[in-house]
């Protein structure tokens, strides 16, 4: 299962460990204590990477959760 979800649930796994596939969809920058600036920076640039898609500053700064991000990339490449 290749979805573009999974594939950026892929990418929170590898970031935060911890946190179950789950919990995911519920995943902010509010919600996780661990989901500090380098860990955003780290976050992001695995989605960047796993979808080939550039951020730019401004987006990089709006995607604090993982809905947000799922939006975004969908925007960007499609449901893949």
């Amino acid at each position: 299962m290749h979805s573009l979800q999974s594939r950026v649930s892929q990418c929170f796994q590898i970031i935060f460990p911890d946190l179950s596939a789950c919990d995911h969809p519920r995943a902010s920058q509010a919600s996780l204590a661990q989901w500090d600036s380098v860990a955003h920076v780290t976050l992001l640039s695995a989605v960047s990477e796993e979808f080939q898609i550039e951020l730019d500053d401004e987006v990089f700064e709006s995607l604090t959760s993982y809905l947000l991000i799922v939006s975004f990339v969908e925007s960007q490449v499609g449901d893949s």
